[in-house]
């Protein structure tokens, strides 16, 4: 529900981006009736990796190309198979996949967001009295993730159950409290206008440079949160994704410069990497 809930915040398309992502279809024989929209696409988990990444006889987009400047959203993560959510790792990073054949070579784009969905464990639950899961258990459903394919998510979180009385409570109409999704999206575009203005692009496409002139820290700040990653055992790649996390969140508050609290809450947001040293 979240993953389609998350189309409601993004922008339409440009008229550029229409037009690549309607070229993709094409190719496929597909039309898309919305132009401008976003696509959203959901493969079952027992795709193969042709058919997320692409190719055949005749080399085809997969899913991963369907997807370009929209979702791709995996539901059941760990019931894919580990090489064939491998396979996504260098589209991730490049946006773009090449398929290779004796003949000929082709590009296509693959500039996607991918949103993963899964239970913490076979049972479903890694406490209480509702997990009937062992710990050796647990991690080797947790194993069928390679550590590089996860390293390249810049935000996970674990969503709880829900408190007792709040089903009781929508029912009764007493849950109206809750932000709706076109005052977020306000938020969403006003803090893409400031990441444009500022540097000409959005965060997330920032460079290594680029990171060192916008993301800046304070000496202390600096300290805290290489202290973290080593305690936490995170990659150079996962720094770099804390920082733009951390300038996203201060955009979306609309503040210059990356404070101590807003690097406490991207730390927050590595539920995963929490969850894997709790084994160790």
């Amino acid at each position: 529900m979240l993953a389609e809930r998350f189309m409601t915040l993004l922008p339409n398309l440009e008229e550029q981006q229409a037009l690549q992502t309607a070229a993709v279809y094409s190719v496929c024989g597909k039309q898309r009736e919305n132009w401008f929209t976003p696509p959203y696409r959901a493969p079952h988990h027992s795709a193969s990796a042709v058919a997320l990444v692409g190719g055949g006889g005749k080399p085809k987009p997969g899913e991963i190309s369907l997807s370009h400047h929209g979702v791709l959203f995996l539901d059941e993560l760990t019931e894919f198979p580990r090489q064939v959510l491998d396979s996504l790792r260098q589209p991730m990073e490049n946006h773009h996949v090449t398929i290779s054949r004796a003949a000929n070579q082709v590009t296509f784009p693959a500039h996607f967001q991918l949103i993963a969905a899964m239970n913490p464990s076979p049972c479903g639950h890694i406490s209480g009295q509702l997990c009937r899961s062992t710990p050796d258990q647990i991690l080797r459903y947790l194993n069928r993730l390679s550590g590089p394919f996860l390293d390249r998510f810049a935000l996970s979180i674990m969503v709880p159950l829900l408190p007792k009385g709040m089903l009781s409570a929508s029912q009764q109409g007493k849950d109206n409290l809750a932000e709706k999704s076109a005052d977020i999206k306000k938020r969403v575009l006003k803090a893409r206008d400031i990441q444009l203005k500022r540097q000409g692009k959005l965060n997330h496409y920032l460079s290594s440079q680029e990171i060192n002139l916008f993301c800046i820290l304070s000496a202390s700040d600096a300290l805290f949160l290489e202290q973290a990653i080593e305690q936490m055992g995170l990659s150079i790649r996962a720094w770099h994704s804390l920082l733009k996390v951390a300038r996203s969140i201060a955009d979306l508050k609309s503040e210059p410069n990356i404070l101590k609290a807003h690097l406490c809450e991207a730390l927050t947001y590595r539920a995963i990497d929490r969850l894997l040293n709790s084994f160790n």
